[in-house]
């Protein structure tokens, strides 16, 4: 069982929402909070598996929200909500930790596999939808001076071996395991085992955070670094 915790300051909101999950067998609301401070205190006492969680609400935010929880419950994963597809507040919350974001007009089917994917331990933005973000927030991101190089990497980065730079580089393009491969002339297999380490070396949950760190120490500024 999938267990959730509704975060929204708008009571109508919760209610449909909670009818929505809660006529799934797979799913249960274990608890609501109308803000971010609320919301903490009941992911430490019912440690939900999936936190949904709005952005804008009174007093604690959703962002402050999602970068408590992620830091301080790591076990709760976080999915926005958000009233638009390319949204700065959207684009805050991943970097705060959230592993994906959903439209507030979503269907409630679309809802439903949201929650069980994230749960899963996958995020819920498609890499190219993130580029798209990336691109259109770059300001937001810290200045990440020089493209890293193989022998000349960011302090970030210094851990991971040339061929997981490579990988890095196509999964910040948007690429998925099999286009990696296709580019790299080696198997899913051997991709999925450069990714696994990725992820470990760069302390990254999903997909979303290795893009997101990719892009700040500016391994893939605006999205277009290829390797070469």
């Amino acid at each position: 069982m999938t267990t959730v915790l509704l975060v929204d300051d708008q009571p109508l909101l919760r209610m449909g929402f909670r009818l929505v999950v809660d006529t799934e067998p797979d799913l249960e609301v274990v608890g609501e909070a109308s803000d971010g401070r609320v919301a903490l205190e009941q992911v430490a006492a019912l440690a939900p598996d999936v936190v949904l969680m709005d952005i804008r609400m009174p007093g604690m935010d959703g962002i402050e929200a999602t970068r408590r929880v992620v830091a301080e419950h790591p076990a709760s994963r976080v999915l926005v909500l958000t009233t638009f597809d390319v949204d700065d507040l959207a684009f805050a919350a991943l970097r705060a930790g959230a592993s994906g974001f959903l439209l507030k007009s979503a269907r409630p089917d679309e809802l439903v596999d949201a929650i069980r994917t994230v749960a899963a331990g996958t995020s819920v933005v498609a890499p190219r939808v993130l580029r798209r973000m990336l691109d259109l927030f770059a300001g937001h991101l810290p200045a990440g001076g020089d493209v890293p190089t193989a022998g000349d990497p960011h302090p970030r980065l210094a851990a991971l071996t040339p061929r997981e730079l490579d990988v890095l580089r196509l999964i910040a393009g948007g690429a998925s395991n099999s286009e990696i491969a296709a580019e790299l002339f080696v198997s899913e297999t051997t991709v999925k085992t450069h990714v696994g380490n990725v992820f470990a070396k760069l302390g990254a949950r999903d997909r979303v955070q290795v893009v997101i760190i990719a892009y700040e120490c500016g391994l893939a500024a605006g999205g277009r670094e290829t390797v070469r």
